[in-house]
């Protein structure tokens, strides 16, 4: 025993010292993690964000070389730094020198931080040259977006630096880091990013690199970023931007058997690249800044609008469900609707006899307002037969998010009891006092892509999926719930009637002026009365022009939701960019040249003009 007892001991306190030394040298690596060591250099080797294409494969956004100055100001000699050299160099002002060299001082004394982002290739070998004699100064090399294309900047979103907030919040970022902001850029930023490299320089007590530390055993290299596909048809969101012009409104174009958003449009909007470079930030703020056009907003997803005549289709759906009519059930209109005390809303059918195929194609007002007020006056109390009724909408998506993967959005609004209560505290409201609403005025209001996403469950008779704007991305899954079928509160074979309506807006009733030979479209016009403060005084603008629509009638490609601000009636600006949108998606070819003629080349700057003047306005019903 005491023979082998030495040999354990001394193979034991072997062990002992082998694990300590490979714990200090390879596991334990805390202090060469403190930025602010003074024996250790971080370099960041930054990769190439992840490509975006198209769902035909098409590529949409690419990446271009770009340089960062960089300063550390803790390795700036104390005297003799050649500022003027610099400033002369690098095009700058003195006072820009010293207001970035003190900015980076609040940062940190031994951490680099942009002195001068996204240099040119020439002004970056210019400073290469010389950069031997500037310490403290370094080059960062970055990549930056580089556009495919002149479209669907609303989409894509943009790059920018990373500001102090998501450095604290977010240790992944350091100074002079760019994130995606707004868009698939932002909602996609971990994949598209990819994973810094990291090398660990070793200095001596003068301060100069003399190697990597540790052999390199810690550096880790750059990863590019995944490259994601698109739902979007590119060259339909092409054509769809071209068909907006000298317009104000959105499109959206979605799948109706996948909820995939083919076409996103917002108008007016901006080439993406010229938020790319040196001038991004003037840029941004120039159209930040523009409180009249507002080409940063996206209309598409962010304006709330009344949804006007399109409603009307769920407003028989909810009829048929409630049984409070049927497809036969027979109403008289004498070119409006009574109400309240000789209230009457007014309607531009041509009257008589209205059944729901009719209601619909002919799109009559007092038709569905007496279908609205049986559905309300079926309960007990209005209060319980507005909530049911609230619930039918909110089944469809509408008076919440829906969910997509992209960053901004409106609820829209759908009134309940509750909402009512709060204006009527004292009651005394029923059916006829919110009667409005049973054509799409009233308290509703809707985004495009709700609308859309409207006329894709119609479409699918009953359900639809959530609406997302990523297809795939390189070698991951995307989300789940986009998978996810939901559906609403109205049965199946309620659908058909009112499909067939919608069939005949096109044959017989107020599209007939947009029909497109070969395509059975179904679709329903709307008018939205529009109201907004010029001068402080409620004033009445010209109406929008809305409309929405399927095609092909049987296995529907494609649901549509087009809005026109100040457009006038349905018909006249979104119907005809309806058709054309739907045509150029399901042919590729263009039959209505007529159409597009007018849609490409005219446009509505002078009733926008209007709005700037404070002029009062001709409406034209």
């Amino acid at each position: 025993m005491r023979k082998i007892l030495l040999p354990i001991l001394i193979i034991a306190a072997t062990l002992l010292i082998v694990a300590r030394l490979f714990y200090l040298q390879i596991l334990d690596d805390s202090y060469i993690k403190k930025s602010e060591n003074n024996a250790i250099k971080i370099k960041y080797d930054y990769p190439e964000r992840g490509y975006i294409y198209d769902r035909n494969g098409k590529l949409l956004v690419a990446n271009q070389p770009s340089y960062d100055i960089m300063v550390t100001p803790g390795e700036m000699p104390e005297t003799g730094t050649d500022t003027l050299e610099i400033c002369r160099l690098l095009n700058i002002s003195k006072e820009y020198f010293n207001e970035r060299v003190s900015k980076a001082k609040v940062y940190s004394y031994k951490l680099p931080s942009v002195f001068l982002p996204q240099l040119s290739k020439k002004e970056f070998a210019a400073f290469q040259e010389k950069l031997r004699k500037f310490k403290g100064f370094d080059i960062v090399k970055r990549s930056l977006r580089d556009y495919q294309v002149s479209v669907g900047a609303n989409v894509f979103g943009y790059i920018a630096q990373v500001n102090d907030p998501i450095i604290k919040s977010n240790p992944y970022y350091k100074s002079g880091d760019l994130i995606g902001k707004q868009g698939v850029e932002e909602m996609y930023e971990e994949y598209l990013r990819g994973v810094k490299g990291v090398k660990y320089i070793q200095k001596d007590r003068y301060n100069r690199e003399i190697g990597s530390f540790k052999d390199g055993i810690y550096d880790t290299i750059a990863v590019q970023g995944k490259d994601i596909t698109l739902t979007l048809d590119m060259e339909l969101q092409k054509y769809g931007e071209a068909l907006m012009f000298e317009k104000r409104g959105g499109i959206v174009a979605i799948e109706p058997k996948t909820g995939e958003i083919l076409a996103l449009v917002t108008a007016p909007s901006y080439d993406p690249a010229i938020l790319v470079g040196r001038d991004r930030s003037k840029n941004y703020t120039a159209m930040y800044n523009d409180t009249i056009a507002m080409p940063l907003f996206d209309r598409g997803l962010l304006a709330e609008y009344p949804p006007g005549s399109p409603f009307k289709i769920l407003s028989g759906l909810i009829g048929l469900q409630e049984e409070v009519v049927d497809e036969n059930s027979t109403f008289m209109c004498h070119h409006g609707f009574s109400y309240g005390r000789g209230a009457f809303m007014k309607c531009h059918c041509p009257g008589g006899a209205i059944q729901l195929h009719n209601g619909i194609y002919k799109s009559c007002n007092a038709y569905f307002a007496n279908v609205f007020k049986l559905s309300i006056d079926k309960y007990p109390k209005p209060e319980y037969g507005v909530d049911a009724w609230s619930n039918h909408l909110k089944s469809f998506g509408l008076g919440d998010f829906l969910g997509y993967d992209l960053p901004p959005g409106r609820k829209g609004h759908v009134p309940t009891a509750k909402f009512y209560k709060r204006f009527y505290p004292n009651g005394g409201w029923r059916s006829s006092t919110i009667i409005s609403n049973s054509i799409g005025q009233g308290e509703i209001s809707m985004t495009p892509i709700q609308l859309a996403n409207m006329m894709a469950t119609v479409a699918n008779e009953g359900y639809y999926y959530t609406p997302h704007i990523i297809k795939k991305i390189e070698g991951a899954e995307i989300d789940k719930k986009f998978k996810i079928r939901h559906q609403t509160t109205i049965d199946k074979q309620y659908f058909k009637p009112v499909i067939d309506g919608l069939f005949d807006v096109y044959n017989l009733g107020t599209a007939r002026g947009v029909r497109v030979e070969g395509i059975e479209i179904c679709g329903k016009t709307g008018t939205a009365e529009n109201f907004t403060k010029i001068n402080g005084v409620r004033t009445q603008l010209q109406d929008h022009s809305i409309f929405v629509a399927f095609a092909p009638r049987h296995d529907p490609k494609i649901a549509i939701a087009v809005f026109v601000e100040n457009g006038y009636w349905g018909a006249r600006w979104a119907g005809p960019i309806a058709s054309l949108m739907i045509e150029k998606y399901l042919k590729g070819t263009i039959s209505r040249t007529d159409l597009e003629t007018k849609m490409l080349t005219q446009g509505l700057k002078d009733e926008y003009a209007k709005v700037i003047s404070g002029k009062p306005f001709t409406i034209n019903k």
